[in-house]
């Protein structure tokens, strides 16, 4: 798909870019040069082709899921003004 002045006219002024008219030519080429590969590439047919969440086969790096840490909320609690059944109390801000 070859595009045009006006097309990049068009383009350039839903994208909110201002652009010099020496340069509409340029592009227009590179633009048309884009279109052109994903149309390629749409072509190629994906059907038995699984989809992928990263371009390599890899497996993701976990870590162990164990406590790393102690449970302070105790100890913390003891610091905060006001507290109950476990959760901190703040002031009502909306009304």
């Amino acid at each position: 798909m070859a595009l045009n002045k006006d097309d990049v006219q068009n383009i350039a002024h839903l994208a909110r870019l201002a652009i010099d008219e020496a340069d509409i030519p340029a592009y227009a080429q590179n633009l048309s040069n884009i279109l052109a590969l994903v149309e390629q590439m749409s072509a190629v047919d994906t059907s038995g082709v699984a989809p992928m969440a990263h371009p390599l086969e890899m497996a993701q790096r976990l870590r162990e899921d164990v406590v790393s840490e102690e449970n302070l909320r105790e100890h913390f609690q003891q610091h905060a003004p006001a507290v109950e059944n476990g959760l901190y109390l703040v002031p009502k801000v909306i009304e």
